[in-house]
């Protein structure tokens, strides 16, 4: 007899799933209880479990969303994309398949596909971006994360937050659920390796957790080395039982080759080489992060005080026109409070708190020679300073039904110190205030469905990105804050086979920051735009397809007899795990561009994953990515970026400790496609504006924890 070696791999997956599968099919008509003692866990006030935030964000009348680590741990966890695939509302494509994406929701800093802006990110609560609001994806590192959550748009108001996009926040193991050894390792195509060491315990009041990751790749194109050095760490301590303390340090070393983006006929004719331009000025971004934070939580009862502080040092090197030489250093302080006291015998949830971020840059310019410094040609300081106090409350009217009211008033101020290099002094600043009111309702069909409405008013101040000019002009660019109202109207919840969350909203835009450009400046300067429309639908529907296919379908119960949630199920199962995004962005009847639709988005946008999932930890099956139409890469809608259909397959085996191993195929058709794109005003047939995705790839990973 025969075997193949595809035989022989799935023969070996399959082999810890055997005893399980063996036991449950003795008997078919009998079926064997599985008792789950309910025990007290020990929780982080600093940082709490996963069940315990899903709780949270359910009393959000809008676009929230949680992933679990454990879900993008089965798969390749190098990039955001990685991370970030199946959260409802985000659209994120790398620039050259590494963590540098563009990151957007609800069309957020729609021109940007470098270092982001229109989100606030975040660690552990407290913000990963520079005070003027601009922020690095490599600062953040999945593996080290218990889980993620995202707020869209307004429903970000309990971190500080009013921007168009809203707020991701990364959570960090802690010793309370990290295992004491943890080891992993995952390699692949193009030289892609990457390996993380991480441990966690608790001892008496205190617990810990440190992890160190490498990852380095040569890249699927020509010129895009990267190579990431990461190491995350917390360390927590109970005071009393309603007081505890948890300090944060991070330090990233990255190195990135930039291979720029390509015309349509080069992206066609040969997606792996570099732009010219890119080779010839040796473009690059590197930079180091030194960051330490403090979360101190208080509790009393219903009430709850957080103190978070921080403090970042980055020192950035940046060949690319030009060298940019930059040294940042950023603080912030938030202080919140909660309270889940009954108001005139109802339930209510109150939020108070007061954010305050302050950062000063020495920004340096030279001229750009095979990536070295030639001739200083800019010395300047810049420095960001924000303020924001915000309020918001959820009262319930009746047993389901609540009003939710809420506002943030907000203070920025950027100021810009240019050195007398040429005879000039050019220094300038500018003031931005803000007043941001949110009012929502959210109904409680049933225990598991809700409805909810909201609208809400968004405000965002320009980054140093866009008030300095890229052309002769010196100084500032005046330009306005970024201001929108967005209705949404959504519903999420479960049934016993199906999980969804959809949300329709609608926002319109007033002084939009685009790269439109100033004559005799540059052709791609950001100044504020006309009105805009951010319109769009954002849905995530998981369905089980089929239950007990070869292991009986039963549901776990507690000593007690009461059942527990749909997570204690066991029994294999096909499950289908699906997201969709509807982007209707478009100019509101400009004088020069009409009602053309805004670039660099696909309109619609559709991922999904097809796994059986055996209860003993196997799972396998195939992953779609599709982008049914072309879109346009200009605002005169004259050159468009293809659309494109990717196929992948997973397959692999995860349990809490012990191996775990994967294997993961991405673009197994070696589809030619791009990525993502620049964003121009008025694009020719020539223009150097795509960024290929990267071709078919095979990655392989294992994982053992003590």
């Amino acid at each position: 007899m025969k075997f193949s070696f595809s035989s022989l791999v799935l023969a070996a997956l399959w082999l810890p799933c055997l005893p399980l599968s063996a036991q449950q099919n003795a008997d078919p008509n009998t079926l064997p209880e599985v008792v789950v003692t309910a025990q007290a866990q020990r929780e982080s006030l600093t940082s709490p479990r996963v069940e315990t935030v899903k709780e949270q964000l359910s009393k959000i009348p809008g676009g929230v969303a949680i992933i679990d680590a454990e879900d993008y741990k089965r798969g390749r966890a190098t990039t955001l994309k990685d991370a970030l695939d199946f959260a409802p509302g985000v659209f994120i494509q790398p620039r050259f398949g590494a963590e540098e994406a563009r990151l957007s929701i609800r069309g957020s800093g729609i021109q940007r596909t470098f270092h982001g802006r229109g989100i606030k990110l975040m660690q552990d609560g407290a913000p990963l971006n520079l005070a003027d609001g601009g922020f690095d994806m490599q600062a953040v590192e999945p593996l080290s994360a218990r889980y993620i959550e995202v707020f869209r748009g307004s429903n970000a108001l309990q971190y500080g937050s009013t921007t168009l996009g809203g707020a991701i926040n990364f959570v960090s193991m802690t010793g309370y659920d990290a295992s004491p050894l943890q080891l992993r390792f995952e390699a692949g195509s193009w030289d892609t390796f990457r390996a993380q060491i991480s441990s966690g315990g608790v001892f008496g009041n205190a617990d810990y957790y440190a992890s160190f990751t490498h990852s380095s790749t040569d890249g699927f194109r020509d010129w895009s080395r990267q190579s990431n050095q990461r190491f995350f760490a917390n360390f927590g301590y109970k005071l009393s039982d309603d007081v505890e303390t948890r300090f944060y340090v991070t330090y990233v070393h990255t190195d990135s080759q930039l291979p720029g983006s390509l015309t349509k006929d080069q992206l066609e004719s040969n997606p792996q080489q570099a732009n010219a331009g890119s080779l010839a000025g040796k473009q690059k971004r590197d930079f180091d992060l030194f960051r330490i934070a403090n979360k101190t939580t208080f509790t009393d009862g219903d009430q709850k005080l957080t103190v978070s502080s921080f403090w970042s040092w980055k020192d950035l090197d940046h060949p690319i026109f030009q060298v940019i030489d930059q040294l940042s250093n950023d603080f912030g302080v938030d202080v919140r409070y909660d309270s889940l006291a009954d108001l005139a015998g109802h339930r209510n949830q109150f939020t108070l708190g007061l954010g305050a971020t302050y950062g000063i840059t020495q920004d340096n310019r030279f001229q750009n020679i095979a990536g070295e410094r030639g001739l200083r040609t800019a010395e300047n300081e810049q420095t960001s300073t924000n303020l924001d106090l915000y309020i918001q409350n959820s009262f319930y009217m009746t047993d389901t039904l609540a009003l939710v009211i809420g506002a943030q008033g907000s203070y920025a101020k950027r100021d810009f110190e240019e050195e007398k290099i040429f005879g000039a002094n050019n220094s300038a600043d500018e003031d931005y205030w803000g007043f941001s009111p949110k009012l929502g309702l959210l109904w409680e069909v049933t225990p598991k469905a809700q409805v909810f409405f909201n609208a809400s008013r968004s405000f965002e101040p320009p980054s140093f990105g866009e008030l300095t000019a890229v052309g002769a002009a010196p100084g500032l660019v005046e330009l306005d804050a970024q201001r929108g109202t967005t209705i949404e109207l959504g519903t999420r919840g479960s049934t016993e086979r199906v999980r969804w969350d959809l949300v329709w909203y609608y926002s319109w835009l007033d002084n939009e920051l685009l790269s439109l450009g100033i004559p005799g400046v540059s052709p791609t300067q950001t100044v504020n735009a006309g009105r805009t429309i951010h319109h769009g639908v954002e849905a995530m529907v998981d369905v089980d397809l089929l239950r007990g296919i070869v292991s009986p379908w039963q549901e776990a119960t507690v000593a007690s007899g009461k059942q527990l949630g749909q997570d204690a199920i066991r029994g294999d199962r096909l499950f289908l795990r699906q997201v969709y995004l509807f982007n209707d962005f478009r100019f509101d009847g400009d004088g020069e561009f009409g009602t053309n639709e805004l670039p660099g988005v696909p309109r619609h946008y559709y991922r999904a994953e097809l796994i059986y999932e055996h209860p003993c930890g196997f799972y396998a099956g195939p992953n779609v990515e599709w982008v049914p139409q072309g879109y346009a890469v200009d605002m005169d809608s004259t050159l468009e970026a293809d659309g494109y259909a990717l196929l992948g397959f997973k397959i692999g085996y995860r349990t809490p400790k012990g191996l775990s191993f994967f294997i993961e195929g991405k673009n197994l058709t070696d589809e030619t496609y791009a990525a993502t794109t620049g964003v121009l005003k008025t694009a020719a047939a020539n223009s150097a504006v795509f960024m290929p995705g990267d071709g078919r790839a095979v990655y392989a990973g294992i994982e053992w924890k003590w």
